[in-house]
Protein backbone atom coordinates (compact mmCIF):
# COMPACT_ATOMS: atom_id res chain seq x y z
CA UNK A 1 0.00 0.00 0.00
CA UNK A 2 1.22 3.51 -0.87
CA UNK A 3 -0.64 6.51 0.83
CA UNK A 4 -2.57 8.92 -0.91
CA UNK A 5 -1.01 12.34 0.75
CA UNK A 6 -3.13 14.78 2.18
CA UNK A 7 -1.90 18.00 0.33
CA UNK A 8 -2.11 21.04 3.40
CA UNK A 9 -0.81 23.62 0.96
CA UNK A 10 -3.46 22.81 -1.12
CA UNK A 11 -6.64 22.43 1.24
CA UNK A 12 -5.13 25.66 3.51
CA UNK A 13 -5.15 27.70 0.09
CA UNK A 14 -8.98 26.87 -0.35
CA UNK A 15 -9.33 28.00 3.33
CA UNK A 16 -7.13 30.99 2.47
CA UNK A 17 -9.50 32.10 -0.76
CA UNK A 18 -12.99 31.59 1.48
CA UNK A 19 -11.31 33.68 3.86
CA UNK A 20 -10.52 36.30 1.57
CA UNK A 21 -13.96 36.10 -0.32
CA UNK A 22 -15.52 36.53 3.15
CA UNK A 23 -13.78 39.75 4.27
CA UNK A 24 -14.06 41.66 0.96
CA UNK A 25 -17.60 41.09 1.73
CA UNK A 26 -17.25 42.42 5.19
CA UNK A 27 -15.51 45.51 3.97
CA UNK A 28 -18.19 45.98 0.66
CA UNK A 29 -21.08 45.83 3.33
CA UNK A 30 -20.14 46.79 6.90
CA UNK A 31 -16.46 48.80 5.87
CA UNK A 32 -14.80 46.87 8.66
CA UNK A 33 -11.38 44.83 7.46
CA UNK A 34 -10.78 42.35 10.39
CA UNK A 35 -7.16 43.24 12.32
CA UNK A 36 -5.07 41.08 13.70
CA UNK A 37 -2.19 41.66 15.97
CA UNK A 38 0.90 39.46 16.67
CA UNK A 39 2.98 40.04 19.84
CA UNK A 40 6.86 38.97 19.25
CA UNK A 41 9.27 38.82 22.00
CA UNK A 42 12.74 37.72 21.98
CA UNK A 43 14.87 36.59 18.90
CA UNK A 44 13.74 32.76 18.49
CA UNK A 45 14.81 32.30 14.66
CA UNK A 46 11.88 29.61 14.23
CA UNK A 47 9.18 31.98 16.09
CA UNK A 48 10.00 34.89 13.45
CA UNK A 49 9.67 33.32 10.22
CA UNK A 50 5.82 31.89 11.85
CA UNK A 51 5.19 35.26 12.48
CA UNK A 52 6.08 36.86 8.94
CA UNK A 53 4.09 33.94 7.92
CA UNK A 54 1.04 34.89 9.81
CA UNK A 55 1.28 38.27 8.73
CA UNK A 56 1.33 37.88 5.01
CA UNK A 57 -1.80 35.99 4.93
CA UNK A 58 -3.25 38.11 6.66
CA UNK A 59 -2.75 40.69 4.32
CA UNK A 60 -3.29 38.56 1.48
CA UNK A 61 -6.53 37.74 2.85
CA UNK A 62 -7.53 41.90 3.43
CA UNK A 63 -7.14 42.11 6.93
CA UNK A 64 -5.41 44.45 9.01
CA UNK A 65 -1.86 43.15 10.19
CA UNK A 66 0.62 44.78 12.78
CA UNK A 67 3.47 42.83 14.32
CA UNK A 68 4.75 44.14 17.85
CA UNK A 69 8.54 43.29 17.92
CA UNK A 70 10.15 43.19 21.30
CA UNK A 71 13.35 42.56 22.61
CA UNK A 72 14.25 39.60 24.72
CA UNK A 73 14.77 41.30 28.03
CA UNK A 74 11.03 42.82 27.71
CA UNK A 75 9.67 42.72 31.02
CA UNK A 76 6.60 41.06 31.91
CA UNK A 77 5.23 44.31 33.15
CA UNK A 78 5.77 45.57 29.75
CA UNK A 79 4.79 42.57 27.48
CA UNK A 80 1.40 42.67 29.20
CA UNK A 81 1.36 46.23 29.05
CA UNK A 82 1.44 45.69 25.41
CA UNK A 83 -1.68 43.28 25.37
CA UNK A 84 -3.36 45.50 27.37
CA UNK A 85 -2.93 48.33 24.29
CA UNK A 86 -4.32 45.80 21.85
CA UNK A 87 -7.18 44.51 24.22
CA UNK A 88 -8.06 48.41 23.33
CA UNK A 89 -7.85 48.75 20.06
CA UNK A 90 -10.74 48.73 18.17
CA UNK A 91 -8.69 47.89 15.14
CA UNK A 92 -7.76 44.85 15.88
CA UNK A 93 -10.33 41.83 16.82
CA UNK A 94 -7.31 39.42 16.95
CA UNK A 95 -4.53 39.27 19.09
CA UNK A 96 -1.80 36.46 19.19
CA UNK A 97 1.27 36.44 21.22
CA UNK A 98 3.74 33.77 19.36
CA UNK A 99 5.12 31.19 21.75
CA UNK A 100 7.57 30.43 23.16
CA UNK A 101 8.68 33.77 25.46
CA UNK A 102 11.31 34.10 27.09
CA UNK A 103 12.00 32.14 30.47
CA UNK A 104 11.64 34.85 32.44
CA UNK A 105 7.96 35.86 31.38
CA UNK A 106 4.95 33.77 32.44
CA UNK A 107 3.01 32.25 29.60
CA UNK A 108 -0.05 32.51 31.76
CA UNK A 109 0.10 35.48 33.20
CA UNK A 110 0.03 36.53 29.48
CA UNK A 111 -1.97 34.43 28.07
CA UNK A 112 -4.98 34.99 30.27
CA UNK A 113 -4.33 38.76 30.01
CA UNK A 114 -5.87 38.60 26.43
CA UNK A 115 -9.19 39.53 26.03
CA UNK A 116 -11.17 36.54 25.65
CA UNK A 117 -12.85 37.50 22.54
CA UNK A 118 -9.66 38.31 20.80
CA UNK A 119 -8.32 35.11 22.00
CA UNK A 120 -7.75 33.66 18.19
CA UNK A 121 -5.09 31.10 19.20
CA UNK A 122 -8.39 29.65 21.37
CA UNK A 123 -5.86 29.71 24.48
CA UNK A 124 -7.31 31.82 27.62
CA UNK A 125 -8.77 29.58 30.36
CA UNK A 126 -12.15 31.01 29.13
CA UNK A 127 -12.23 29.96 25.72
CA UNK A 128 -10.55 26.50 26.88
CA UNK A 129 -13.72 25.86 28.83
CA UNK A 130 -16.34 26.45 25.98
CA UNK A 131 -13.92 24.06 24.16
CA UNK A 132 -14.49 21.28 26.67
CA UNK A 133 -18.34 22.31 27.10
CA UNK A 134 -18.93 21.88 23.66
CA UNK A 135 -19.74 25.57 22.78
CA UNK A 136 -16.10 26.60 21.68
CA UNK A 137 -15.64 31.01 20.36
CA UNK A 138 -12.48 29.99 18.90
CA UNK A 139 -10.73 26.63 18.17
CA UNK A 140 -6.53 26.47 18.27
CA UNK A 141 -5.57 26.89 15.49
CA UNK A 142 -3.39 23.22 14.63
CA UNK A 143 -6.79 21.53 16.10
CA UNK A 144 -8.58 22.94 13.82
CA UNK A 145 -6.53 22.57 10.48
CA UNK A 146 -6.32 19.15 11.64
CA UNK A 147 -10.30 18.70 11.85
CA UNK A 148 -10.10 20.30 8.52
CA UNK A 149 -7.51 18.48 7.04
CA UNK A 150 -9.80 15.43 7.92
CA UNK A 151 -12.99 16.47 6.89
CA UNK A 152 -11.60 17.87 3.56
CA UNK A 153 -9.35 14.75 2.21
CA UNK A 154 -12.55 12.80 3.07
CA UNK A 155 -11.59 10.93 6.59
CA UNK A 156 -14.69 11.95 8.57
CA UNK A 157 -13.58 11.02 11.94
CA UNK A 158 -17.21 9.88 13.19
CA UNK A 159 -17.01 6.76 14.33
CA UNK A 160 -13.04 6.27 14.14
CA UNK A 161 -10.79 5.25 17.05
CA UNK A 162 -8.06 8.60 17.14
CA UNK A 163 -5.50 8.09 19.17
CA UNK A 164 -3.05 11.18 19.83
CA UNK A 165 0.46 11.21 21.09
CA UNK A 166 1.07 14.31 23.06
CA UNK A 167 -0.91 15.60 25.28
CA UNK A 168 0.12 19.93 24.93
CA UNK A 169 -2.50 22.71 25.86
CA UNK A 170 -1.58 23.65 22.45
CA UNK A 171 -2.16 20.76 20.34
CA UNK A 172 -2.84 17.17 22.31
CA UNK A 173 -6.05 18.50 24.69
CA UNK A 174 -8.01 20.58 22.30
CA UNK A 175 -7.81 17.93 19.40
CA UNK A 176 -9.14 15.58 22.05
CA UNK A 177 -11.82 17.82 23.17
CA UNK A 178 -12.24 18.39 19.64
CA UNK A 179 -13.00 15.03 17.70
CA UNK A 180 -14.68 14.24 20.90
CA UNK A 181 -17.54 16.08 20.87
CA UNK A 182 -21.04 15.20 19.51
CA UNK A 183 -20.94 17.54 16.52
CA UNK A 184 -20.66 17.05 12.51
CA UNK A 185 -17.14 16.14 11.93
CA UNK A 186 -16.15 15.01 15.06
CA UNK A 187 -17.90 11.78 17.38
CA UNK A 188 -14.80 9.95 17.29
CA UNK A 189 -13.13 7.83 20.53
CA UNK A 190 -10.24 9.30 21.08
CA UNK A 191 -7.44 7.83 23.24
CA UNK A 192 -4.72 10.23 24.20
CA UNK A 193 -0.77 8.88 24.81
CA UNK A 194 2.08 10.79 26.35
CA UNK A 195 5.65 9.76 27.65
CA UNK A 196 4.18 7.72 31.17
CA UNK A 197 1.90 5.68 28.37
CA UNK A 198 3.15 2.24 28.60
CA UNK A 199 3.69 0.31 25.48
CA UNK A 200 3.19 3.02 22.92
CA UNK A 201 3.01 0.60 19.82
CA UNK A 202 -0.08 -1.24 21.37
CA UNK A 203 -1.67 1.88 21.70
CA UNK A 204 -1.02 3.31 18.34
CA UNK A 205 -1.55 0.13 16.22
CA UNK A 206 -5.46 0.23 17.49
CA UNK A 207 -5.59 3.57 15.27
CA UNK A 208 -7.90 3.96 12.67
CA UNK A 209 -6.77 8.12 12.50
CA UNK A 210 -3.12 8.17 14.59
CA UNK A 211 -2.28 12.12 15.32
CA UNK A 212 1.26 12.64 16.12
CA UNK A 213 2.25 15.49 17.93
CA UNK A 214 5.14 14.84 19.95
CA UNK A 215 8.28 16.96 18.78
CA UNK A 216 10.50 13.93 18.60
CA UNK A 217 11.60 13.62 14.89
CA UNK A 218 10.68 10.29 13.23
CA UNK A 219 9.71 8.81 16.21
CA UNK A 220 6.20 7.13 15.37
CA UNK A 221 7.57 3.66 13.26
CA UNK A 222 5.79 1.55 10.68
CA UNK A 223 5.70 -0.96 13.26
CA UNK A 224 3.97 1.06 15.21
CA UNK A 225 0.91 1.41 12.81
CA UNK A 226 -1.43 -0.44 11.66
CA UNK A 227 -2.45 -1.25 7.71
CA UNK A 228 -5.03 1.85 6.35
CA UNK A 229 -4.23 4.24 9.27
CA UNK A 230 -4.93 7.28 8.41
CA UNK A 231 -1.69 9.86 9.88
CA UNK A 232 -1.76 13.04 10.75
CA UNK A 233 1.95 14.39 11.57
CA UNK A 234 2.04 17.82 13.32
CA UNK A 235 5.46 17.80 14.08
CA UNK A 236 8.30 19.87 12.74
CA UNK A 237 11.89 19.21 13.57
CA UNK A 238 15.19 19.79 12.34
CA UNK A 239 17.64 17.40 11.92
CA UNK A 240 21.34 17.14 10.43
CA UNK A 241 21.84 17.21 6.69
CA UNK A 242 25.14 18.41 5.63
CA UNK A 243 24.51 17.73 2.15
CA UNK A 244 21.67 20.49 2.15
CA UNK A 245 22.50 24.01 1.35
CA UNK A 246 21.33 25.19 4.93
CA UNK A 247 23.05 22.06 6.72
CA UNK A 248 19.25 20.19 8.11
CA UNK A 249 16.11 19.18 6.83
CA UNK A 250 12.98 19.35 8.27
CA UNK A 251 11.09 16.08 9.45
CA UNK A 252 7.87 14.98 10.83
CA UNK A 253 7.16 13.25 14.36
CA UNK A 254 6.49 10.41 12.05
CA UNK A 255 8.79 7.78 10.10
CA UNK A 256 7.11 9.34 6.62
CA UNK A 257 9.15 6.97 3.85
CA UNK A 258 8.43 3.73 5.86
CA UNK A 259 4.86 4.56 7.18
CA UNK A 260 3.48 5.81 3.89
CA UNK A 261 3.83 2.01 2.80
CA UNK A 262 1.08 1.10 5.58
CA UNK A 263 -1.21 4.16 5.33
CA UNK A 264 -4.24 4.84 4.00
CA UNK A 265 -3.74 8.81 3.95
CA UNK A 266 -0.70 10.95 5.18
CA UNK A 267 0.51 14.01 5.68
CA UNK A 268 3.79 15.57 4.65
CA UNK A 269 6.11 17.63 6.08
CA UNK A 270 6.76 20.49 5.15
CA UNK A 271 3.42 21.19 3.74
CA UNK A 272 0.89 19.83 5.91
CA UNK A 273 -0.39 20.45 9.04
CA UNK A 274 1.70 23.82 9.29
CA UNK A 275 -0.06 25.39 6.18
CA UNK A 276 -3.28 24.99 7.51
CA UNK A 277 -3.00 26.66 10.81
CA UNK A 278 -2.13 29.87 9.55
CA UNK A 279 -5.32 29.59 7.76
CA UNK A 280 -7.22 28.71 10.87
CA UNK A 281 -5.95 31.63 12.61
CA UNK A 282 -7.17 33.55 9.77
CA UNK A 283 -10.39 32.42 10.26
CA UNK A 284 -10.50 32.87 14.04
CA UNK A 285 -9.74 36.37 13.44
CA UNK A 286 -12.80 36.60 10.38
CA UNK A 287 -15.13 35.14 12.98
CA UNK A 288 -13.91 37.41 15.95
CA UNK A 289 -14.63 40.60 13.54
CA UNK A 290 -18.00 38.84 12.79
CA UNK A 291 -18.74 38.91 16.78
CA UNK A 292 -17.73 42.42 16.78
CA UNK A 293 -20.59 43.32 14.59
CA UNK A 294 -23.43 40.70 15.14
CA UNK A 295 -22.98 39.58 18.50
CA UNK A 296 -21.96 36.06 18.07
CA UNK A 297 -19.38 34.42 15.37
CA UNK A 298 -20.65 33.15 12.65
CA UNK A 299 -19.65 30.02 10.41
CA UNK A 300 -17.13 31.52 7.74
CA UNK A 301 -17.66 28.31 5.19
Amino acid sequence: MSATLIDGTGIASEVRGEVGETVAEMRAKHGIAPGLAVALIGDDAASAVYVRMKERAAVEAGMASETIRLPADTSQDEALAVVRRLNDDARYHGILVQLPLPAHISEDAVIESINPDKDVDGLHPFNVGLLVAGKPRFIPATPAGIQELLLRSGNDPSGKHVVVCGRSNIVGKPIMNLLMQRKDGANATVTVCHTRTRDLGAMTRQADILIAAVGSPQMITADMVSDGVVVIDVGVNRVDAPERRRGYRLVGDVDFDAVSQKAAAITPVPGGVGPMTIAMLLRNTLNAARRSIHGESRPTA
